[in-house]
């Protein structure tokens, strides 16, 4: 019966290929073509699982006949309807593949009836992805409101497809087949796309709410159109370059911010790094930094106001790859373009980080900016930068605080750094003889700073006189500080941080006296009488270098006796802290002090337990942890991925204090995007708490914090009713 009723639907549907249709033809002859082919589209739905050989035919009949009459009936048909069922049946077969795909791998077996259905599914996509491109190009102009339905047939094939953390696990062999047959296909349709407003305003939108699968796919078609823009049109460059909300530019760095799970685990993707070699994989950092900076090259000069917005925007911004991948991409344009540019951005960065109300994450990703951008400036713009930000004005050390004076050309870099040190010991020494207030820290801090700067470049070159001179003024600062002081003000606590590293490069000319008030005081920060505070972690990292220091020095007779109990309970609280990057930093330091020091009765006071005995052997014997399976990694990449896009949120929300009133801004109600954002927040969070209770028993106050967000939630419920 089915072969009878195929043949019948094939011979009718060749006798309505007969008709002819011209431009005499009247209003109920094109209204009943249009009858004809969204009938034959409803059978579509009706045989999709039956035949594959069926399905394609019936859809090669609507789109034959829809571009057969295309000047007749382009007005009068529903390419919504049309459209949506295409992508509809792509998705359907996109999924059949992949499940063919899963089921031979499970079943290790790779050939026979399977292997058959699945090149002949593959192909179906294929035939899929060749009409979507040839009806989009004949009816594009009536899309307008369709290019949702386009952008997520793209997001919902990449989540599903390798790199995704969300993609079923096929064999490397399925899935080049449907790379190759597949993929490579439907790639002419984004082509097709660009010059098309609508989707650009579609993809670069604000407001899309996407799902965590679908963050990844979007970054991906965001470096695919990077690729593909620059062998268009000025006029399309400009449309998506300039953008209508977004920016191409800042459109990645956004998308890219939100694939922490990828960044961290790290995806990989193949990249052909020599021309005429293999494709080999690189981490998904890697790749999109590649086609960024290839982008930025053969971006037009008109925009480049976009593109340096998008910059200077995620340097800036809150997440620390984003705006490392911001940094690195800058680096290139200022190695890529004009020695002119590249010292114009160093100006600019420079007056930014010069006039900055506070201390702040921002200041510091300029200040890192600034460091590398100096080493790429031409020689002359370096003597020129010295000029318009001299270093012996005291205003101009916040900016030389950043810098690294091996940037500078040799001449240029020994003037520096004396006239560094100068301004820098005259701005503390200014401090040391007023009444010391706590609040006017911050420019003692830079010139600290400075001073610092000036030794990682000079160090023992410094002359006699000034290195003296430094020695006697961080002397004069450990006679006050005191711990209790330094638990209480932040800004203390990076004055001692800045104390402690300057104090390693003079550590062998340090005198009993120094010594021992130093480690009072950092033995004093262990010891407070609030039990909860232990010093934060830049304290701890900067206690932790200069104990690894101490290996260079013999420690006066008459320090010993206090000095020594000290050092290695300093080394053994440090080796049991809890804090991962604290604990390896200790382990390393706490080795290189091992090797290096006369007091070898020292190291084993500092193994005070089983424990941290253990971790240490375990690290000079090279011992590789534990290490999770690959899947037990991905899970976890994807409930971080919860926890980072909440920080993210959280910390873009927050301004940073200028101390100035902010501007008044225009209230707009909640769009629903941002509902289903924060319900999907929420959603995966109760999924990570069962995730954790399947490992093990839950803490004693989880089951009152639960029925807290219990209440919580029964209220949202009834504000909403």
């Amino acid at each position: 019966m089915f072969k009878e009723t195929y043949s019948l639907q094939k011979q009718l549907m060749e006798l309505l290929d007969m008709i002819s249709m011209g431009s005499a033809s009247t209003e109920d002859n094109i209204t009943d073509m249009v009858s004809v082919i969204h009938t034959v589209l409803e059978i579509c739905s009706v045989i999709s699982n039956m035949d594959h050989a069926l399905h394609a035919n019936t859809w090669k009949f609507i789109i034959k006949q829809s571009l057969k009459h295309h000047s007749l009936l382009q007005c009068h048909l529903k390419h919504s309807d049309i459209l949506s069922g295409l992508c509809k049946d792509t998705l359907l077969s996109f999924h059949s593949c992949l499940q063919l795909a899963e089921e031979m791998k499970m079943s290790e077996i790779q050939e026979g009836t399977d292997l058959r259905l699945f090149q002949k599914t593959v192909k179906l996509c294929r035939f899929f992805a060749n009409s979507l491109v040839h009806y989009t190009k004949e009816f594009l102009s009536f899309f307008s409101d369709s290019c949702s339905q386009l952008h997520q047939l793209f997001l919902q094939i990449y989540s599903k497809f390798p790199p995704s953390l969300y993609a079923p696990e096929i064999l490397e062999v399925h899935r080049d087949e449907i790379s190759r047959v597949f993929l490579v296909s439907l790639d002419p349709l984004i082509n097709q796309l660009l010059p098309f407003s609508p989707f650009m305003e579609q993809v670069l939108s604000e407001k899309l709410g996407l799902p965590p699968e679908q963050q990844l796919p979007q970054c991906l078609i965001l470096v695919t159109i990077m690729d593909k823009l620059s062998s268009q049109p000025e006029e399309v460059q400009t449309l998506w370059n300039t953008g209508k909300s977004l920016s191409l530019f800042s459109a990645l760095f956004f998308s890219f911010q939100q694939c922490s799970g990828e960044l961290s685990l790290p995806v990989c993707l193949p990249e052909v790094i020599s021309t005429g070699q293999p494709a080999v994989p690189i981490t998904l950092y890697h790749y999109v930094c590649v086609h960024l900076c290839s982008f930025i090259a053969s971006t037009l000069p008109s925009h480049f106001p976009q593109l340096e917005y998008a910059l200077l925007d995620a340097v800036l911004g809150s997440s620390m790859i984003t705006s490392l991948l911001a940094m690195d991409s800058w680096c290139f344009l200022a190695r890529y373009g004009t020695a002119e540019l590249c010292a114009h951005h160093v100006v600019v960065i420079a007056h930014l980080i010069k006039s900055w109300p506070s201390d702040c994450y921002q200041v510091s990703a300029l200040g890192v900016l600034l460091r590398r951008m100096l080493f790429l400036m031409a020689p002359d713009h370096q003597v020129e930068f010295a000029h318009k930000f001299l270093p012996e004005e005291v205003e101009n050390l916040a900016v030389w605080q950043h810098i690294s004076l091996k940037a500078l050309n040799p001449d240029l870099r020994k003037r520096v750094a004396c006239q560094l040190c100068v301004a820098g010991l005259a701005q503390c020494r200014r401090w040391l003889n007023s009444r010391r207030a706590l609040g006017e820290l911050r420019p003692v801090n830079t010139a600290l700073s400075v001073l610092l700067a000036a030794c990682n470049f000079a160090g023992d070159a410094l002359e006699a006189e000034l290195q003296a001179s430094v020695l006697g003024v961080l002397g004069q600062f450990w006679t006050f500080l005191q711990a209790k002081q330094v638990s209480d003000e932040p800004r203390l606590q990076q004055t001692l941080c800045l104390l402690l590293h300057l104090l390693e490069f003079f550590i062998q000319a340090l005198d009993a006296k120094l010594i021992t008030q130093v480690f009072a005081l950092q033995s004093s920060l262990f010891q407070l009488e609030d039990p909860s505070w232990i010093p934060p972690d830049h304290v701890r990292l900067a206690m932790v270098d200069f104990l690894s220091s101490m290996g260079k020095v013999f420690i006066p007779q008459e320090a010993q006796r206090q000095v020594v109990p000290q050092l290695s309970c300093l080394f053994a609280s440090l080796l049991a802290d809890q804090t991962w990057l604290i604990h390896q930093h200790a382990l390393e330091a706490f080795t290189h002090f091992a090797e290096e020091t006369s007091h070898e009765d020292v190291v084993p006071q500092c193994l005070n337990s089983e424990e941290t005995k253990n971790k240490v052997v375990s690290f000079l014997a090279k011992t590789r942890q534990v290490e999770e399976t690959t899947e037990a990694r991905t899970e976890r990449m994807k409930q971080e991925r919860i926890t980072c896009s909440a920080q993210f949120m959280k910390m873009d929300g927050e301004l940073e204090s200028t101390g100035e009133p902010l501007a008044k801004r225009a209230c707009h109600p909640p769009s629903e995007e941002q509902y289903k954002s924060a319900v999907g927040t929420m959603e995966g969070a109760v999924e990570a708490v069962k995730l954790l209770l399947r490992k093990g028993s839950p803490p004693a106050w989880l089951a009152v914090k639960l029925e807290a967000l219990h209440t919580a939630i029964a209220i949202l419920r009834d504000s909403v009713r």
